[in-house]
């Protein structure tokens, strides 16, 4: 599997721990992929964090609320790619990185059913939804499982660290 070089030694993910902060920056407002980021940004000390979450911005609601891949999924793709994606073009490299992105993906789909927003959500498949953002009220998160999801992604990712820290 691929290289963890990008990724500062850690001992012992707490996998509700970082479950629950991920689901807390989305209920402060960041969006989902955000929010996915933001809660393990910590163990990428090379990474500007300001410019991955500015990156991450725009796969919210399904990449731009167009319901497509949910947030959380990309978020964990970015997570693979802070972890070991390569910027050379390193074929052997890039093999690996779609690898862990497919594992993640996959444990994903197979926790919630699905890795498209739309369905997540209960809509209609193929409908886009106006670029506005949804205004974030009580009523909003209580008839959202996005909290839900982001806490899976990041439960998804932390057990994927502590499995790594246990070959390792």
């Amino acid at each position: 599997m691929a290289s963890m070089e990008h990724l500062m030694p850690h001992e012992g993910i707490n996998v509700e721990e970082r479950a629950q902060q991920g689901r807390d920056h989305f209920l402060s407002g960041l969006n989902c992929a955000q929010s996915v980021v933001a809660a393990f940004s910590d163990l990428f000390p090379d990474a500007d964090i300001d410019t991955a979450l500015r990156m991450a911005a725009s796969f919210g609601g399904g990449m731009g609320r167009m319901r497509m891949t949910c947030g959380a999924v990309s978020g964990l793709a970015m997570l693979a790619g802070l972890e070991c994606g390569n910027a050379d073009g390193d074929q052997q490299a890039r093999a690996q990185n779609y690898a862990l992105v497919q594992q993640l993906a996959a444990a994903f789909k197979e926790e919630n059913d699905s890795l498209i927003c739309a369905e997540l959500l209960g809509l209609r498949s193929g409908q886009i939804d106006p670029p506005r953002p949804s205004e974030r009220t009580a009523e909003y998160y209580r008839a959202r499982p996005c909290p839900v999801l982001v806490a899976s992604a990041c439960r998804i990712y932390a057990q994927h660290l502590s499995k790594r820290e246990e070959v390792e």
